[in-house]
């Protein structure tokens, strides 16, 4: 069944199609239906009647036949690239066979479609690297500098898996050192004080999931942004965990972290030991980690580095000056 979930109820020529985990008006074609229009112009001898999420149609039980199928496969589309323009939509009815429809020919590399039927996927040979380590591995380090797409590329990774039912839902969490992980000096409720450390995370989620969706995701724990702190004393079964900014971590951190993967969970771990912000004296728990666990078989280890720097060509710049000047100190 497509991601769209339609739920039926066939009663002599008259189907009732409902649109499940689908934005029905992004899926009709906007304020005008354009959609629909279309759908109405190629089944001119069935009455189509859109009404919230619900598509009714009227006609001889051959015709709705064939119509439904088409509105299941407009729902698988929509489901896969979270787009559906009307170019589209002719496209799928005018065919029989299923195809990428033009959108990518590379589809093996994409990740996933994005809001808007963005395309998310590995763009750079170590980025590929980590999509392929995970795939193999259950736990992988991700290595390297800031503007890398380390955490990019997981929560896509993360978001991907619970899209395919892989796993039931998405946890991410970095140590918030800045505020000394107790957040306690900062005002506001707990959501109001993790939300500035975890903006890196919301901001990558808000390219991969319509709004509507992520805010639900959320409020039902299908995805989790936490605090270190709130790990501790838990199994985590059957998610996609992202633990980043791990160069921040300390010991016992880490291995507390390390220690709550449960059945059917992937852990990626993702972190750059050149920015670190613990106190002196502190050993980071990243640094700690790569060397203990550098040979564990089913540990995935990737490094990323300036190559992979994915933002303005100024930025690959800034590190390489720095990188000098931090070598002269």
């Amino acid at each position: 069944m497509p991601s769209g979930s339609l739920f039926k109820n066939t009663h002599l020529n008259e189907i009732v199609i409902e649109l499940a985990e689908v934005n029905p008006t992004e899926f009709y074609g906007g304020k005008n239906n354009k959609n629909i229009a279309l759908l109405k112009k190629y089944f001119p001898k069935i009455k189509i009647v859109v009404r919230g999420n619900k598509i009714t149609a009227f006609g001889e039980e051959d015709l709705l036949e064939v119509f439904e199928k088409q509105v299941d496969r407009l729902v698988s589309h929509y489901g896969k690239y979270n787009s559906l323009n009307g170019e589209t939509v002719q496209q799928i009815l005018e065919s029989d066979e299923e195809d990428n429809f033009g959108l990518d020919p590379d589809d093996n590399k994409v990740i996933l479609h994005g809001v808007g039927g963005k395309i998310i996927k590995a763009q750079t040979q170590n980025q590929a690297k980590l999509v392929d380590a995970m795939a193999k591995n259950d736990m992988v380090f991700a290595v390297g500098p800031a503007g890398t797409g380390k955490t990019y590329t997981g929560v896509a990774l993360a978001v991907k898996a619970l899209k395919n039912k892989q796993v039931k839902r998405i946890i991410l969490t970095r140590p918030a050192v800045e505020a000394g992980e107790n957040l306690g000096f900062l005002p506001g409720d707990l959501k109001e004080k993790l939300d500035p450390y975890m903006q890196p995370l919301y901001d990558a989620l808000r390219d991969m999931i319509p709004n509507e969706k992520l805010d639900h995701y959320i409020e039902k724990g299908i995805i989790q942004i936490a605090p270190m702190a709130f790990m501790r004393g838990r199994t985590l079964d059957n998610a996609f965990v992202i633990l980043d900014e791990a160069q921040n971590t300390t010991h016992n951190q880490m291995k507390m972290f390390l220690t709550r993967m449960g059945k059917n969970a992937k852990f990626m771990i993702t972190g750059d030991p050149g920015q670190i912000d613990l106190p002196r004296r502190v050993i980071s728990g990243l640094k700690e980690a790569i060397l203990v666990l550098g040979n564990v078989k089913g540990i995935g280890m990737i490094y990323l580095d300036d190559k992979d720097v994915i933002r303005h060509r100024l930025v690959k710049k800034v590190i390489d000056a720095y990188k000098q000047t931090e070598h002269h100190n």
